[in-house]
């Protein structure tokens, strides 16, 4: 069943429990004060009639002589006397009150005899008599020893429970359709939200979200989307959720692109070494092949350098690409005492010959600035640093690379004068594979690693790189803690 059914079954089971449960309490209650009052009424008329009866001798104690001159206007009495000497007589009036004077029906020895059975030695009971319906019956003693029997019809009782009880199945029936009805509409429109939710869920089910630039425009009415309500937090998550998912397509698919981009970019990096060794590498075997001499021999030896330049070409990029997945995976790194000024010095001193047609500085302090980290690594830092700039910016152009202490981190800075970074790579300046420049040239356009390495270097050991650009200055920062943070406790 839906939740509407179980919903709705429920509520109208556990109101109609109840209803049944009050009406039995009711008209138990109700028919106990009934058969209370029936009983007071019964208890006077039999005073009366025994009071009538003790005014006849016990000899002739019969029920035409005891109501003899009297006027009894009761609908629906019974009146019996039991003496020794006149035997057992009765009568019932009509329960008609259009027809009481005089109006009475004798009782009959079987009707007399139902009497007796029912009260069995007691004195109040309530009998079933044929052809006059259910009594409630009292015995009484006259002073002359005559035995008063008086009853009055229970049907009045039995009239009023039915009514009640009619009332009680129409007003439940009645109340338990409009409760039927107001349910259904309430549960309807509390649902209402979870449909939108399902209907927006099936919509989202029913796109192509394995490959391709993917958007999901799908989204909860922000009217069913409330959540205060516990309905509405369910399609406030919903939207929550399809944004993460929206978010974690679009990383998707600019991974896919980038990663393309790169597999180009590799392509082309590995093609032209690969191409110039199996060129000069066929060039010697044929030289070989088809002649000797000193000028083979210098041909050869021309053929095999280049080779062997290729060779570490293509050697720096597979290593590149295997140091970052071992940074990835925490390895790699082997800490220890490093001067960052010491290693800035050095860093300088190697890129200054490869751009004498730039303008080079650098400001360290007087003291030693040491942090706890991997001296050949963070040596690479600041060798893509100073590539990065070199690389992206004219001739002319100053770099200056500063190393300073901030509190308990070191800081090294790479900062130059040239035209700014493109806004639109700004982004995605550290992510791997990113080029700053599309085109493939070797001078300009690299592989995209070297930032990214740069960046997982110093991550791992727990600082990190930011980048401020505009036109006319670009500065790269890196911060290290001087201490390395403690490790937590084993999991």
């Amino acid at each position: 069943m839906s939740l509407q059914t179980r919903l709705m079954t429920a509520v109208i089971g556990f109101v109609s429990l109840i209803l049944v449960i009050v009406a039995v309490i009711t008209s138990a209650t109700l028919g106990r004060t009934l058969e209370d009052q029936l009983s007071e009424r019964l208890a006077g008329y039999a005073t009366e009639l025994k009071r009538w009866v003790e005014q006849v001798p016990a000899e002739a104690a019969t029920v035409e002589n005891v109501l003899t001159g009297k006027t009894a206007q009761v609908p629906g009495l019974l009146f019996a006397v039991s003496s020794p000497a006149t035997g057992t007589s009765g009568i019932i009036l009509s329960s008609d009150e259009s027809e009481l004077s005089g109006s009475a029906r004798e009782l009959t020895s079987t009707q007399i005899r139902e009497i007796s059975e029912a009260l069995d030695g007691g004195h109040l009971a309530t009998v079933t008599i044929d052809d006059a319906g259910s009594y409630r019956i009292l015995v009484t003693t006259a002073k002359t020893g005559v035995v008063v029997v008086t009853g009055l019809p229970a049907a009045e009782i039995q009239n009023q429970l039915t009514q009640l009880l009619t009332v009680i199945v129409l007003a439940t029936l009645g109340g338990l359709i409009l409760l039927a009805l107001t349910t259904a509409i309430t549960i309807r429109v509390s649902l209402r939200p979870l449909r939108a939710v399902a209907a927006t869920a099936t919509r989202v089910a029913n796109q192509p979200l394995d490959r391709g630039e993917v958007e999901i425009t799908e989204r909860i009415p922000a009217s069913e989307a409330d959540p205060r309500t516990e309905t509405g937090l369910v399609g406030a998550s919903l939207n929550k959720l399809l944004d993460h998912v929206n978010d974690s397509l679009a990383a998707r698919q600019k991974n896919e692109e980038r990663m393309r981009r790169f597999v180009a970019d590799a392509s082309h990096e590995l093609r032209t070494p690969l191409a110039s060794i199996r060129g000069y590498s066929e060039l010697s075997l044929r030289a070989l092949s088809q002649q000797q001499g000193p000028a083979v021999i210098e041909g050869t030896t021309t053929s095999l350098e280049r080779i062997q330049a290729q060779s570490l070409r293509m050697t720096r990029l597979v290593e590149d690409l295997l140091l970052l997945a071992r940074l990835d995976e925490g390895r790699e790194l082997v800490h220890g005492t490093v001067d960052l000024a010491q290693l800035a010095l050095e860093g300088l001193s190697d890129a200054r010959p490869t751009a004498a047609d730039h303008h080079w500085s650098i400001e360290v302090p007087d003291e030693p600035v040491t942090v706890v980290g991997d001296a050949g690594r963070l040596h690479q830092v600041v060798a893509n640093l100073l590539a990065n700039a070199r690389t992206h910016t004219p001739a002319g152009t100053s770099i200056t690379l500063r190393v300073s202490r901030d509190e308990e981190e070191a800081v090294l800075s790479v900062h130059d004068d040239g035209p700014g970074i493109d806004p639109g790579v700004r982004e995605e300046l550290f992510a791997r594979f990113a080029r700053g420049d599309s085109s493939r040239a070797r001078q300009t356009g690299g592989t995209g690693l070297g930032l990214a390495i740069a960046k997982a270097i110093v991550e791992g050991h727990g600082g990190h790189i930011e980048v401020e650009s505009e036109p006319g200055g670009t500065t790269f920062t890196v911060r290290i803690p001087v201490s390395p943070a403690p490790e937590g406790p084993a999991a």
